[in-house]
Parts: C-alpha cells; sequence; structure tokens
C-alpha cells in the first residue's frame, strides 16, 4: 500500500480477533514508530510493547475509554519525558507513524489516552522522567468489526489559502 492510500484509508478500529501480530510486523511497526522527527532530534519518546492480557488488561484500567485496548492483542505505550521540547507533539508523531505503518501492514489500531499517568508509569516499570499517557491498541479486525467511519468536512472549508 503507498503512503497516500495508507493514510486516506486508515480507520480505527475498536474490536480485533485472536491471531497475534507477527514478530517481523512488530518490528517493522516499532521501527516506523522510532524513526519519528522530533523536535531538536531529542528523541524523548519511548514504546512499551504490551502482549500478555493481565499487562494490557492493567494498563487499560489506567484510562477512560479503553476498551478498544482491552479488545487488542497488542499494545504499545508511548512514553515521553514532560520536560522534553514538544512532547505532545512528538508523542503524537510517533503514535501516527506507529497506526500508519501497522496499517500498511494490514493491522488495524486504535489509539487511546491514559489519564492516570502516574498509575500507568507504575505498571509499565517506566522511570519517574517519563509519562504514559497514549496506548494503542492493535490486531488483525474482527469479522464483524465496524469502523468509525470518517466523515470529512470538504477540504474547501477545511483549508484556507494565505489568510483565513
Amino acid at each position: 500500500m503507498d503512503t497516500y492510500q495508507a493514510i486516506i484509508s486508515k480507520r480505527d478500529i475498536r474490536e480485533f480477533d485472536a491471531r497475534p501480530v507477527p514478530e517481523e510486523t512488530l518490528r517493522r511497526i516499532l521501527q516506523a514508530g522510532r524513526m519519528a522527527g522530533s523536535a531538536r532530534n531529542h528523541q524523548p519518546c519511548r514504546m512499551v510493547v504490551l502482549r500478555e492480557r493481565d499487562n494490557i488488561d492493567a494498563i487499560a484500567a489506567c484510562g477512560d475509554f479503553t476498551d478498544p485496548l482491552r479488545a487488542s492483542v497488542l499494545v504499545i505505550v508511548v512514553l515521553t519525558r514532560p520536560d522534553a521540547i514538544t512532547p505532545e507533539f512528538d508523542r503524537g508523531r510517533t503514535a501516527q507513524n506507529l497506526m500508519l505503518a501497522a496499517w500498511a501492514e494490514g493491522v488495524t489500531s486504535c489509539p487511546t489516552l491514559l489519564s492516570r499517568i502516574d498509575e500507568a508509569r507504575i505498571i509499565l516499570g517506566a522511570p519517574p522522567e517519563y509519562d504514559a499517557s497514549i496506548a494503542i491498541g492493535f490486531g488483525y479486525p474482527a469479522a464483524d468489526a465496524k469502523s468509525a467511519g470518517r466523515q470529512r468536512k470538504p477540504v474547501d472549508e477545511y483549508v484556507h489559502h494565505e489568510t483565513w
């Protein structure tokens, strides 16, 4: 799948089947996350991969709308140092790379915010200088999985040139 097609066709999926994500596919997804740009190349993001059901359920308990994590066979938590130049921006770039690389491999995903980041840090065994606020559930879509859809405003309503 080419890059443009991956971007415009990616949908969040919240229901996954039980098939595991192959190791080589996971490595490609993680490599894509690692290659995300960061402010001044500080590379403040780190990732923790969860496959064990108890660990996935424990991290899902750190957020309020985390059913997609509980349904996943694989979760990647993106952590950043809060003292980074632009932690939210860098974290978002990493997460988007992970999800697009997964989709290009036929693996669907759904990002989820973790609202109890201190608890998440403890569960993950992360150093105190890292925050864990984004977890992404991955897997192959369940046979009856429905996409959240993607209704978008027309490009002329969404984009302005030179001035508003």
